[in-house]
């Protein structure tokens, strides 16, 4: 590679963190939050959470006895899915009821054809919940690892009313207390925001939309509009899908938790590197020509930088040096609010090159895995193509 090429390759990335910063919706600034304060409404609403579980005997007892603590001032009720755990997931949730006749435990049935694991558990979460609490206005689609803050449903609630969305959902706080976890977990988030800038998602006048499946607060007419949960039943990456389609309706709401948090840990590169394989080729249609873009879009991005840096020191060219710092340093700033997010310093964002190295490398095992028929593997199922786009 010529220095001239790692030059040019420098300038483009500068050039596209400039525009990054200036048009992408501002999103990493990291400040689209809910709320502190909610004006009391008339009549709160009853709201019933519903929670698919399999194999959560580490965390779901925390979850359940999260919002049986919530301060929600009207009705509550809580659904818990077990789906075929062997390891005692359902004694846990029992525990955490302690005879509480808000908890609901259901007993999966076993999945049906079309079907993603997960949106079969929340399937059958709501049917039961139509039975116990019809007149419920929202549905809280949780997960059996998230630690819900004593204000969150109060606040999530008060902004759907306020507001007149149809979706409010917040991405919780990731654990980020290992190397590998402070290195990759607020990059992700990161990158998340840059995909999907929050203020677009919140726009109704713009298309973008997204959700963040660990906690979202679902007008129940709406999903009864687009067919209910059925309509994402095969979709790998269900909260965007459900965002897509209740979007089309009305205003939807993304924002990030302070408080709410997921309680499950990554010490290792190995669980984070399959979080993301599992649906990352999905994400991108199993496009092939959509792979090619994603890396030569990273390579720019986020290489280019310390590429150019290296190359121009190695050849004592001023030119690629300042370009790449130039890169480099937007880069960093561009980082720190997100990584203020998780109590981490900026010089953490020096490291984002390399993180974001390692989501192409996972990308593009996503894309092996799948070409293998081992696509979409979780919880000891394999989805093989299923998630691509359902009817």
């Amino acid at each position: 590679m010529t220095t001239a090429l790692v030059t040019a390759a420098a300038a483009v990335a500068v050039l596209i963190w400039v525009w990054l910063m200036a048009l992408r919706g501002g999103f990493w600034r990291a400040d689209v939050r809910l709320p502190e304060r909610v004006d009391e409404l008339g009549r709160w609403p009853v709201v019933t959470a519903v929670i698919p579980a399999r194999n959560e005997a580490e965390t779901v007892g925390r979850a359940v006895t999260s919002l049986l603590r919530q301060d929600y001032p009207g009705d509550l009720d809580i659904v818990v899915v077990d789906d075929g755990s062997d390891d005692g997931t359902a004694d846990h949730v029992a525990a955490a009821a302690a005879g509480s006749e808000r908890v609901h435990l259901v007993a999966g049935a076993p999945l049906p054809a079309g079907w993603v694991g997960k949106m079969w558990a929340v399937a059958q979460g709501i049917d039961h919940a139509e039975r116990v609490r019809p007149e419920s206005r929202y549905l809280l689609l949780t997960d059996a690892d998230i630690e819900h803050a004593p204000a969150s449903l109060r606040r999530l609630v008060g902004k759907a009313e306020s507001e007149g969305r149809l979706l409010v959902s917040l991405m919780v706080l990731l654990s980020a207390r290992h190397f590998w976890e402070r290195l990759l977990i607020p990059a992700f988030v990161f990158f998340f925001q840059k995909l999907y800038p929050f203020r677009w998602v919140n726009d109704p006048a713009k298309p973008t939309a997204a959700a963040a499946g660990g906690c979202m607060l679902v007008n129940r007419q709406a999903l009864d509009a687009i067919g209910g949960i059925a309509a994402v039943r095969g979709e790998l990456i269900d909260d965007c899908a459900l965002a897509r389609r209740i979007k089309a309706r009305g205003p939807i709401w993304l924002g990030l938790a302070t408080d709410t948090r997921s309680l499950r840990h990554y010490p290792g590169l190995a669980g984070l590197w399959d979080m993301v394989a599992r649906t990352a080729y999905t994400q991108l249609g199993y496009s092939p020509l959509a792979l090619l873009g994603t890396v030569a879009g990273m390579t720019l991005t986020y290489l280019a930088a310390p590429l150019a840096v290296a190359c121009g020191i190695s050849t004592g060219s001023v030119a690629p040096a300042l370009l790449g710092v130039t890169a480099w340093a937007l880069m960093v700033v561009a980082a720190r609010p997100t990584l203020a997010l998780y109590r981490l310093t900026g010089w953490w964002g020096v490291l984002l090159p390399f993180a974001a190295l390692l989501f192409t490398l996972m990308t593009l095992d996503s894309a092996r895995r799948h070409g293998q028929g081992r696509g979409g593997t979780w919880k000891g199922r394999s989805y093989g193509t299923i998630g691509a786009g359902q009817p």
